[in-house]
């Protein structure tokens, strides 16, 4: 009984952490010089709230899995927007 209140708590939490990161996506404006870093740095917001409902779920091998390779995909689009400027 209180593992699934526990869980359905952790979801919730998870599901408005994602909320609040789609806010913050939209709320920049694209002629901000560093746009993109910001975007990446809240997106890691909804990064956390997948992992902790994984974890919630019981999904402990995927949300490891997430949580190891989303920092290299991150680094690697802000790389490629970096180098791929063009200036």
């Amino acid at each position: 009984m209180y593992l699934v209140i526990l869980k359905s708590a952790v979801l919730f939490i998870s599901s408005i952490l994602v909320i609040l990161a789609a806010l913050g996506i939209l709320r920049f404006r694209d002629d901000i010089e560093r746009v993109l870093y910001a975007r990446i740095h809240i997106l890691g917001i909804a990064d956390v709230a997948c992992i902790l409902a994984l974890l919630a779920l019981g999904e402990p091998l995927l949300a490891a899995t997430y949580f190891i390779l989303v920092p290299f995909v991150s680094h690697a689009i802000a790389n490629a927007h970096h180098y791929g400027e063009g200036d």
